[in-house]
């Protein structure tokens, strides 16, 4: 299973983007796959080929009618491992002793 962190946006359409971020977590949110939303971007989990596929429907779609998109992405393979969107957290919660900010 996959982690996978990504931002994207348009970089010639102003200072506020976030109508075309809510287009893309429109995608994200009727794909079927597993994510956490979070200030800085978007945490999927799933296989390779579906967390990749919704990125590229993101991008399809933004490129329609922006010309220059910016986008990070940041992947976390682990063999037979899943449910670590919350697991990572609750790993790390345990550890500590309390529960923190998500």
């Amino acid at each position: 299973m996959v982690l996978l962190e990504f931002s994207m946006s348009p970089l010639e359409k102003g200072e506020s983007v976030g109508r075309y971020v809510a287009r893309s977590l429109e995608i994200v949110d009727t794909s079927g796959v597993d994510y956490r939303l979070n200030p800085m971007g978007t945490v999927l989990e799933g296989e390779w080929d579906d967390v990749f596929g919704v990125v590229t429907q993101c991008y399809e779609r933004m490129r329609k009618d922006c010309s220059r998109i910016s986008c990070s992405i940041k992947v976390d393979y682990r063999k037979g491992a899943r449910g670590r969107l919350s697991g990572k957290v609750a790993s790390v919660e345990k550890r500590i002793g309390r529960k923190l900010k998500t």
